[in-house]
């Protein structure tokens, strides 16, 4: 399988009540929480390879390193954007920065974060799999049917 290096997605939260560390138990604070932020930077990954993964495939996390530095309030518009780094095989590595918009008018006319305030850095790790041979590997749940 062959992907070419640099590729990007991206995906966009405005940030609800919904979405804090108080309403998913992370936390009990109002601001986005982590598993949102970590949800956030996984969907920008699947948006960077969505249109050059076979139609056959799809990914799959297998590894995250979430370093979560800056509280985003609800109100403000997180953006995660995805890079992928390498592929080996199967496994493929993203780079993901996370940026909200908190303050963006201010950090504009000083000229130091025109695109927003980096709130986190993420690595994602994501295995392609073949989307039927997965899905035909899972047990069975007793009363599901």
């Amino acid at each position: 399988m062959y992907l070419p290096l640099g590729l990007t997605g991206q995906a966009v939260l405005t940030v609800t009540d919904v979405d804090t560390a108080e309403a998913v138990g992370s936390g009990d604070v109002p601001v986005l929480a982590t598993p949102r932020l970590l949800a956030l930077a996984e969907a920008a990954t699947v948006d960077a390879v969505r249109e050059a993964l076979p139609a056959e495939l799809t990914s799959v996390g297998v590894r995250v390193e979430l370093a979560h530095r800056l509280p985003t309030p609800v109100g403000a518009t997180a953006t995660a954007t995805a890079k992928l780094e390498s592929v080996d095989g199967r496994a493929l590595r993203f780079a993901v920065v996370v940026r909200d918009d908190v303050d963006a008018e201010y950090l504009d006319e000083q000229g130091d974060a025109p695109d927003g305030r980096i709130v986190a850095e993420v690595t994602v790790e994501r295995a392609a799999i073949d989307r039927a041979r997965f899905m035909a590997r899972l047990p069975e749940i007793k009363g599901t049917e």
